[in-house]
């Protein structure tokens, strides 16, 4: 059997657990019993079962002997004691005799002990299967546990020439509705979102997620929120973004979404803290007195160029989404 298709399973099994796990990393975990009997698990909200125990328990429950099993999970199984016991006493316990990885995990309570506590209990560990994809998956968790603080993604939405608004500031909607419930699934994703203050003052936004089903991220108004709007209770920060990140990162946070107009746009984007750009466009222009996606005078020239590597192009109804990620990974 090819250890590829169970990975592809778990990847799948940890991609439904995307919005219900964090600040812990959304994992999946598909048990092969010595039988053939197939078990599987994804994590379940904090403080509560990780994807090998959820497997563990279905087999169980199946009264299923897994001795020589073999497990395939998406990340190295967790060694220490947290909110839950160690996953590696519980598959060791079990009798499996094979552990299949994709990624180790990169918390340094864990950062390789997991394998050796597994090798240690005679289990046989192979990682490194499917790694690309599952490094993609967990790309915010392992951000936040290399360098401290949330993955930060720049959300924007324009037109073919690059305009955010039209020049008397109104900007709904750009684009349709394909585009909006792409985006309202960034914020399901993402633990806080930030906006500027002069945003909130022009569209009153919410900021809850809506066209999709998930939760609602952390608001954030950089500057001060007028009493009243909508975007109400929200954290008002008017300290350096470095220092907002920072403080994020230690609340556990993972993923940031900025949505901010085109000033706050561009104090990310020069201050090199966007770690995703996703932009969303429209067939449709609005000329040179419209306003552009990032407020900057820079780029007299083209050595003052910025360029992006290309992640995907997708067609959304009518519109279009491109992500671009920078040359390099932010450093911390």
């Amino acid at each position: 059997m090819s250890d590829e298709n169970p990975m592809r399973r778990a990847i799948e099994l940890a991609a439904s657990a995307r919005l219900v796990t964090s600040p812990n990393p959304w994992v999946g975990c598909v048990i092969v019993a010595a039988d053939g009997r197939v078990f599987e698990g994804a994590t379940e909200a904090p403080g509560q079962r990780h994807a090998e125990i959820v497997a563990l328990d279905a087999a169980r429950a199946a009264s299923a002997d897994l001795t020589g099993a073999t497990v395939f999970t998406t990340l190295e199984p967790c060694s220490h004691h947290g909110r839950t016991p160690p996953c590696t006493d519980a598959l060791a316990a079990a009798g499996v005799a094979r552990v299949v990885s994709a990624i180790e995990d990169p918390d340094p309570q864990v950062a390789g002990r997991g394998f050796a506590q597994l090798r240690a209990a005679g289990i046989d560990v192979t990682s490194g299967v499917l790694a690309d994809v599952v490094r993609e998956q967990l790309r915010p968790y392992v951000h936040h546990r290399l360098t401290g603080r949330p993955f930060v993604v720049l959300k924007l939405a324009s037109t073919l020439d690059g305009r955010t608004a039209a020049a008397d500031g109104s900007s709904q909607w750009i684009t349709g509705e394909a585009a909006r419930t792409a985006a309202h699934q960034l914020r399901a994703e993402s633990d806080a979102i930030v906006v500027g203050a002069g945003t909130v003052r022009a569209d009153d936004p919410s900021l809850t997620t809506r066209m999709v089903a998930g939760p609602s991220p952390r608001r954030i108004v950089l500057g001060q929120a007028p009493k009243g709007a909508k975007v109400h209770p929200c954290t008002e920060w008017s300290d350096p973004i470095k220092e907002l990140l920072t403080q994020l990162g230690d609340d556990g946070v993972l993923q940031v979404l900025v949505e901010g107009g085109a000033t706050v746009a561009a104090d990310f984007h020069q201050q090199g803290l966007v770690d995703r750009y996703v932009i969303y466009m429209a067939a449709a222009f609005l000329g040179t007195r419209a306003q552009p996606l990032l407020a900057t005078d820079r780029g007299a020239t083209m050595a003052d160029i910025w360029r992006g590597r290309l992640v995907s192009v997708r067609p959304l109804g009518d519109d279009f989404e491109v992500i671009l990620d920078p040359q390099q990974e932010n450093p911390s």
